[in-house]
């Protein structure tokens, strides 16, 4: 797992840099870098979409996903009980900062693959490449939104952690289909984050997290039922 602890270690370090650096920001600065990772996540998430979106041979299948899973996140209030927990540890609103961090560190190609690749054949490459990405953004995060960013860190860890011990079952399950499909919504979900912190349109994004779940359900269906 040396490719998953470098990975969680840089994160902690961008935000401890990150946060740093923030102490020494005015506090029109600080709104600066706020937008900046705001038009940062929206640009990511368009690009991540648009990258993903012609694979898909399932074209429906996000938009149901997004309506599943975004009632069954009201439903159970995550996104309310989230900001909360996460503000109420913070002076800034640290929430949709991390919310941001997490879904920008977890649901993406190199960390859903890149355990597997480090479990089965020792190559950790996609996983350093991830943990270079990880650091920058986790400072620029961390200087906007403070060192509270580090939650995300331990959050990465299990994450990455739970893919490399069960590699085995899950690379047969991880087919490129399925990937295409969590890379469409993982692109959402960013660009939502991003319109959040824009102050465009508060979606409530972490609402819309169990969509996640919705794929890898319908692929396991289908293959059941043989179709």
């Amino acid at each position: 797992m040396l490719g998953t602890i470098v990975n969680t270690g840089t994160i902690l370090c961008g935000s401890l840099i990150g946060g740093t650096l923030k102490k020494g920001l005015r506090e029109d600065l600080q709104q600066a870098m706020i937008r900046a990772m705001g038009l940062a996540a929206t640009a990511l998430g368009i690009s991540t979409i648009a990258k993903n979106m012609p694979g898909s041979h399932y074209p429906v299948l996000f938009i149901l996903s997004l309506g599943i899973g975004s009632v069954l996140g009201s439903a159970l209030q995550l996104e309310e009980h989230f900001t909360s927990f996460a503000d109420s540890h913070s002076k800034t609103k640290l929430g949709k900062g991390l919310s941001t961090a997490i879904l920008m560190f977890c649901i993406g190609t190199l960390s859903i693959l890149g355990p597997i690749e480090s479990a089965l054949h020792h190559d950790n490459t996609f996983l350093l490449t991830n943990a270079t990405l990880d650091f920058i953004t986790s400072m620029a995060l961390a200087a906007s939104y403070g060192y509270g960013i580090a939650f995300a860190a331990p959050i990465l860890f299990l994450w990455q952690g739970s893919i490399f011990m069960g590699a085995g079952a899950v690379s047969k399950f991880l087919t490129t289909d399925l990937l295409t499909e969590i890379s469409i919504l993982g692109g959402i979900l960013i660009f939502s984050s991003g319109l959040s912190i824009l102050k465009i349109k508060d979606c409530k994004t972490m609402n819309m997290l169990p969509s996640l779940l919705i794929p890898p359900l319908w692929f396991a269906i289908k293959g059941f039922i043989g179709f």
